[in-house]
Formats: C-alpha cells, structure tokens, sequence
C-alpha cells in the first residue's frame, strides 16, 4: 500500500497587496518549536524590501487622505475578519509555538480587541493631541497632527501573532503605511495575517508583510532614503544599535517598542500613535 506523501504550503510575501514569490526564488522552512517540519515561507531579499517600500509610498497618499472615520470603520473590519477565521490562526498558532490551544486563542482575542481599540482611536486621537494655541497678534494659531509617511516594524518572535498586530495598529491608524518584518521564528500566524488582510478593505500596499531573515534587511531598512520611521519590537539590542547608527542617513525615527509583557494594557497606549505622527502648526490671520 502506497503511502501518499503531505504537500506543504509554501506562504509567499504580502506587498501591495497581491502575493509575489520573493525575486531571489529563496524560500525557507517553517519548524515548530520542537524542530517539526511545518510548511515553508518566502525569504525577502533587499529587492523585495524595495518593492514593499514602493507600494507603501505608492499607498500612502490615498490612505493618509482617507477621512479618519473610514480608516477607523477599515481597521474595524480587519478585527472582524481575523474574528471570522480565530479558529485558524489559533491552529496556526498552536502548531507553529506547541503552545496551548487556550493560550492561543488568549493571543488571537487580544489581537482582536487590539484592532478594535486602536479602530476607535482613529477619530479621537487629532484632537486628543491637537490643539489652539494663543498667541499676541491677531491671528488664530492651530496645531494638527498629519502621518509621516512610510514606517517599517519589526516583529518579535513571541507572541508571533499579538505583537504584529500590536505594532501595526497604531502605525496604520494613524495614516500611515507599514511594511513589518515578521517573526523570524514563528512566521507562519504572519504570512496567515497577510491572507486574511487581503480580503478585507483595507487598500493594498497599506500593510506589507515581509518573511525571512531579519539580519539580510536590517542596514538596508535602516538606511532606505524613502522610510520616515523604523519602530523596533524586537527587544534585540544589537538589532537596536544596527538600526539606530543607520537612521542618521535621512533622520528618519526610530521608536524602541519591545513589550514585556504584549497582553497587558500598556500595549493599548494612544500615544504609540504620535510615532508616526508630525506636528503642523497653522496661522490664520482674525478678519474683521
């Protein structure tokens, strides 16, 4: 009796929102925690990094100009479509961690409620962090938030899913474009995330979602003329230092968001949204 062998999956990356083989035609495999064979996923090359920067930038000015309210009702459907596949990314997450089906589906509903929180946040956060200021001439002088432009995340490994979600959110909500970096360890609740974004509304090249080797991209994401800001959650100091010593090259920011702990409620901080956020001061002369 012939024994019929398992296809495994091969996830590509997520850019501009299709689908691309990364170009170098390399691919890796993804092991469980016990060393178990998986499936495989994409090896992004400096090429593909280019690219996910160029759909970003392409993106940005239509999703920057986006009424705060329509970013906030598209983040709301993203929750909603990881609730209507929890059940899958729990699978993905418990296979790829050998963790507990109950610890992931604590990971898949925080991530939920994330998405949500931040949703909320998108037509509050302007005026929160806006502001009238007086002056001693006859003018009105009026302080706005407006999105940096293109921001590049960098995932940690643990909680594969939670985190990226984490670090996505207020990055998006706030007008900007992401290309993030998944777990090199756990990628496959990343490349998963990526299938589920493409079927909602959120518009392709808002989010793109990178797999491989982290050290291969870190120079060149820390010295890409074209990205405004890096925020770093890996917890990695020498990732930290690579990234820092490259930022100076265009004086882009760099935030450090390594969480201790990615379930607790300090992750939930609206003022992760002026990480991607640039102050607009205005002067409008009073008629008379």
């Amino acid at each position: 009796m012939s024994t019929r062998l398992e296809i495994k999956k091969t996830y590509k990356l997520y850019v501009g929102g299709k689908f691309p083989r990364s170009e170098s035609g390399r691919y890796l495999p993804a092991t469980s925690a016990k060393g178990e064979h998986l499936d495989n996923f994409a090896h992004a090359s400096r090429k593909d990094f280019r690219e996910a920067v160029v759909a970003a930038r392409s993106a940005f000015g239509g999703w920057s100009k986006a009424t705060a309210y329509n970013r906030g009702q598209i983040l709301y459907r993203a929750a909603e479509m990881l609730q209507n596949r929890a059940a899958e990314l729990v699978t993905e997450i418990v296979r790829s961690t050998n963790g507990t089906a109950a610890q992931a589906k604590r990971e898949v509903t925080t991530a939920i409620d994330r998405l949500v929180y931040y949703a909320g946040w998108t037509d509050k956060y302007s005026q929160v962090f806006g502001s009238v200021n007086p002056v001693a001439s006859s003018h009105f002088n009026f302080t706005t938030t407006e999105p940096t432009g293109v921001v590049v995340a960098l995932a940690p490994d643990a909680p594969s899913l939670l985190a990226l979600v984490s670090l996505i959110a207020p990055i998006i909500a706030s007008g900007n474009t992401v290309i993030i970096v998944a777990s090199e360890k756990f990628p496959l609740p990343a490349a998963s995330l990526g299938e589920i974004l493409a079927t909602s509304d959120l518009p392709g090249g808002v989010v793109n979602i990178l797999t491989g080797k982290r050290a291969e991209l870190i120079s060149h994401i820390a010295t890409h003329m074209d990205v405004n800001a890096i925020v770093d959650g890996t917890g990695d100091a020498t990732i930290g230092a690579q990234l820092q010593a490259g930022v100076a090259t265009n004086l882009k920011r760099y935030f450090n968001h390594a969480a201790d702990d990615w379930f607790s409620a300090k992750v939930e901080d609206p003022y992760r949204l002026l990480d991607g956020v640039e102050y607009k001061t205005a002067w409008h002369p009073i008629g008379i």
